[in-house]
């Protein structure tokens, strides 16, 4: 009986705090579970990546063939991701990241996984007093919304949502990658061209700073955010 009580605690803990991201915001109404958003391969366990070199890192659907719809979104819109978990928000401290891969092709056939194509159009990053402490804007956000860039080309787009959640990053794959992959189409864009373009995997070795990191003991005097910078910039 004991060893049962103690093997239900143990599944509960390992499902507790974890998430995943099936609904896309668009107009300020989240979609249906995976309307628009490639199911990802934790779907029911919610479990997070730690590998930042295996294909999983692109999209979290090497696993699963999903066939979602293709939002239409317009540059300048807000679209954003809503987190679904135990509880159903980033419940740790970290930060993110949002990329985006213009489509070879029909988005629903790119896998973003081959080449630099990646560019980064929001993030949200800690804060930081030069060691007495270190916050983090994300944590407990139940979604994450940002804007399209009014400067980018019309055309078919992967949109990858990365939540960093570094609360036990202090050793070597100890931080914690939730991921989900939107396909979208944006319309009324403009001239602009992103950049610089990223590979993923590949972006990260795992041994970034801001990767690789003890946030407790000593608290870091600054936190330098994983990847490029944002495009456009600000």
């Amino acid at each position: 009986m004991l060893a049962s009580v103690a093997l239900l605690s143990g599944l509960a803990c390992q499902v507790a705090a974890h998430y995943t991201f099936p609904n896309l915001i668009l107009n300020g109404q989240p979609s249906t579970d995976w309307q628009y958003i490639r199911q990802t391969d934790n779907y029911e366990d919610l479990s997070p990546l730690t590998d930042v070199t295996s294909p999983e890192f692109t999209c979290y659907d090497t696993s699963i063939v999903s066939s979602p719809s293709t939002a239409s979104v317009a540059a300048g819109s807000t679209i954003g991701f809503q987190a679904y978990g135990n509880p159903s928000s980033l419940y740790h401290p970290g930060v993110v990241n949002v990329y985006m891969a213009k489509a070879t092709g029909d988005v629903s056939e790119f896998t973003g996984g081959s080449g630099a194509v990646w560019f980064k159009v929001y993030e949200i990053t800690a804060v930081t007093d030069g060691g007495e402490s270190i916050s983090f804007p994300a944590e407990n956000l139940p979604s994450v919304s940002f804007t399209i860039p009014t400067e980018l080309p019309s055309g078919q787009y992967l949109v990858r949502m990365e939540a960093l959640a570094i609360h036990s990053a202090s050793y070597y794959g100890g931080a914690q990658f939730y991921v989900g992959c939107a396909q979208v189409e944006v319309t009324g864009g403009g001239s602009g061209t992103p950049g610089p373009l990223v590979a993923i995997p590949g972006v990260y070795t795992g041994y970034e700073p801001g990767i690789l990191v003890d946030i407790y003991y000593p608290i870091p005097a600054n936190y330098t955010q994983p990847g490029p910078p944002v495009w456009p910039p600000s």
